[in-house]
């Protein structure tokens, strides 16, 4: 993992909104900024204002809560970049992959709900099981599915896959259309041919 991703350790908060979006950790980085300026305000701007040793006892207060949370941050965070890669269960999408090569699509689904479990945001993972939900023909299901993965950050450089994967499933789309719309003429031509042959047969039985 490149070390500058821990630059945003600095700001508690910042690396949770940062990679996962997490809008409950927003509170904290907004608290961070208030207190922060608060201190430089009361050390800096308006030093009379508060007694001297108490604005100091707070920077010493402070300094030590953000130490803690920078190192709370940085231990914390290659679970947020890859939890795959320091979960304690076993990595099952080299396994789901195989099942899906295979045609194995209900055993890669199981393999790649348990991949999603772990790392809900996973690309890769994702895709798979779109590509799953095509070939069991849960179109909608796919559909949906590419919809959310364009709206996750963590997939713009996925989107030559995404792209590709959309138009499988669009093909896939239009071929059950086709399906169905010829399953529904054959079905009207029966049901036009049945009163015809029906008069048909009454006409001879009258001759």
């Amino acid at each position: 993992m490149d070390h500058r991703n821990y630059l945003t350790c600095l700001w508690p908060g910042l690396s949770e909104l940062w990679w996962r979006g997490r809008l409950s950790a927003l509170p904290l980085a907004i608290g961070f900024a208030i207190g922060l300026n608060a201190l430089l305000v009361l050390r800096f701007l308006l030093p009379s204002w508060l007694d001297p040793v108490l604005v100091r006892v707070a920077c010493w207060i402070g300094f030590a809560i953000w130490v803690y949370l920078v190192i709370k941050g940085i231990r914390e965070l290659p679970n947020l970049i890859d939890p795959r890669s320091v979960a304690e269960a076993p990595d099952c999408f080299p396994q789901a992959q195989a099942a899906y090569l295979k045609c194995q699509w209900h055993e890669a689904e199981r393999l790649l709900l348990g991949t999603l479990s772990v790392e809900p945001r996973d690309p890769p993972a994702l895709l798979l099981l779109a590509g799953v939900y095509r070939h069991t023909d849960r179109l909608q299901h796919a559909e949906s599915l590419i919809e959310e993965i364009r709206r996750l950050e963590v997939a713009d450089h996925w989107q030559i896959e995404i792209d590709a994967e959309a138009d499988r499933l669009l093909r896939a789309i239009e071929s059950a259309s086709d399906a169905e719309q010829s399953e529904a003429s054959a079905a009207a031509a029966g049901d036009q041919d049945t009163p015809g042959d029906g008069a048909s047969a009454a006409d001879l039985t009258a001759a």
